[in-house]
């Protein structure tokens, strides 16, 4: 996406072809010092090893062992990240009949990378991909800092990508529903992995996420418990057959964008806030008009109710309400019960299984906070797991830290809010400190955001 790629669906620059991780990288670099143990993927179809002075981007990026337009666009300028991690990198892919990832050239789905520290600490993080990017996507906000903390680090591109990622499957919902199998996967086959090159099975294992990767995070613990010993969910899409989900939030908002847009009209405002789009986000509506709402609505829509504009694929591109089969006229509650149903294989139900800490920032222009986060959380409630759960609802936050890049007054980074609580996660699950209460944590002053987050305001 140029210059931001979504979150929630495929980055445009992915779409228009990014660079590939290449065959001519180094399989091994001097001082690495990865030992001589072979390391098996179980399951795996395919897989290369590399010894690497430096697992993180500031190595991989040089090396060619990440794909940098993956990450594009997550993190704010300026960002800083450890470095100097030597170990073992693994890449391959696991049996799939999907071909969206040309990552390697291999142009094949349910590709993933493994990372295996030299020191390590007895741990194992776990990733999905925000949106439909691949699996490098979340190098630099979770896996940089995982590895500089000694955990054994492993991602999957979900075994599918890219803007026409619902063309995977054979019935609504397949697509998405097969993101959830693929974690599974990775994660014990990554437990298996850290097992062989260590000598001993991982002390803990945490799942971590940005978007629909934070909604991965949640399935995983309410579906996959005894795998985990917790969680970190940012910004996490939520699904639910009887709503709140994308589908009913988001037409209303392609329908009185374009009023707003010309007009300022307040009634369309109105419409906007209503359909849970934060006031104060204004600034904001902009480039989620050109890159995130109309595209977001037609892409997941196609997945989950291809009937729903017949022999067309993911809809009219910013069509106006009232042009036939036009998404901004979309009634998710009107539509068949067998719609309801595909939304309902990928629900959640908020009944996780291990602690779990959820970030999301007050001005989500995209998954707006009232219908995603704040209604997570009281399934979360509903279902007596409040006990497991902290909830951190982050004034200032937003879907993308790039954009605070172009709105430094305006917006936070929630990068360092992430970190801050997986480090909380670690002590409430390895030595007992609970974290601080569920709270809205103003936006601080006089501090680099970029670097710097308390979960106790």
């Amino acid at each position: 996406m140029p210059p931001l790629r979504p979150l929630l669906h495929a980055a445009t620059a992915v779409a228009a072809g990014a660079a590939l991780l290449g065959p001519a990288a180094p399989a091994h670099a001097a001082g690495a010092d990865c030992g001589s143990r072979p390391v098996k993927v179980p399951g795996a179809e395919k897989q290369i090893s590399a010894c690497l002075d430096d697992l993180t981007t500031a190595g991989t990026v040089a090396s060619g062992h990440t794909v940098q337009a993956d990450w594009a666009g997550l993190q704010a300028t300026g960002t800083t990240n450890p470095s100097g991690v030597p170990g073992l990198q693994i890449d391959g892919y696991f049996p799939d009949t999907s071909a969206t990832n040309a990552n390697h050239g291999w142009n094949h789905d349910s590709q993933f990378v493994i990372r295996l520290p030299k020191k390590w600490n007895g741990g194992l993080v776990v990733a999905g991909t925000p949106g439909n990017r691949r699996q490098y996507a979340n190098d630099f906000a979770i896996s940089d800092w995982a590895l500089a903390k000694g955990y054994a680090y492993a991602a999957t591109d979900k075994g599918n990508t890219g803007l026409q990622f619902y063309r995977d499957g054979t019935r609504p919902g397949d697509a998405i529903a097969e993101w959830n199998h693929r974690v599974t996967q990775l994660t014990l086959a990554a437990k298996a992995v850290v097992a062989r090159r260590y000598g001993r099975p991982a002390a803990r294992t945490y799942a971590a996420g940005i978007s629909n990767a934070g909604y991965l995070v949640r399935w995983q613990l309410e579906n996959r418990p005894e795998l985990y010993t917790g969680g970190v969910d940012w910004e996490g899409t939520l699904w639910r057959a009887d709503g709140p989900n994308l589908l009913t939030f988001l037409p209303p908002v392609l329908r009185n964008y374009p009023a707003y847009k010309a007009t300022g009209d307040p009634a369309a405002h109105a419409a906007i806030t209503a359909a849970g789009i934060p006031a104060g986000s204004e600034a904001l509506w902009p480039f989620h008009d050109q890159v995130y709402w109309d595209l977001t609505q037609r892409i997941y829509r196609e997945e989950l109710d291809p009937g729903f504009d017949g022999d067309l694929e993911a809809g009219v591109p910013y069509c106006a309400s009232g042009t036939p089969r036009c998404d901004a006229d979309y009634d998710y509650a009107a539509r068949p019960a067998a719609v309801h149903d595909a939304v309902r294989k990928i629900s959640l139900t908020g009944r996780i299984g291990r602690p779990m800490i959820t970030l999301q920032g007050t001005l989500d222009a995209l998954l707006p906070i009232s219908r995603t986060g704040d209604a997570y959380t009281a399934l979360v409630n509903g279902q007596g797991r409040d006990r497991l759960h902290r909830y951190y609802r982050l004034a200032g936050g937003t879907h993308t830290d790039g954009l605070y890049d172009a709105n430094p007054d305006l917006v936070r980074p929630i990068l360092p809010c992430f970190r801050t609580a997986f480090t909380a996660l670690e002590g409430w699950t390895t030595a007992g400190r609970t974290p601080p209460p569920d709270a809205t944590l103003p936006k601080p002053a006089g501090v680099d955001l970029r670097e710097t987050c308390s979960l106790t305001g």
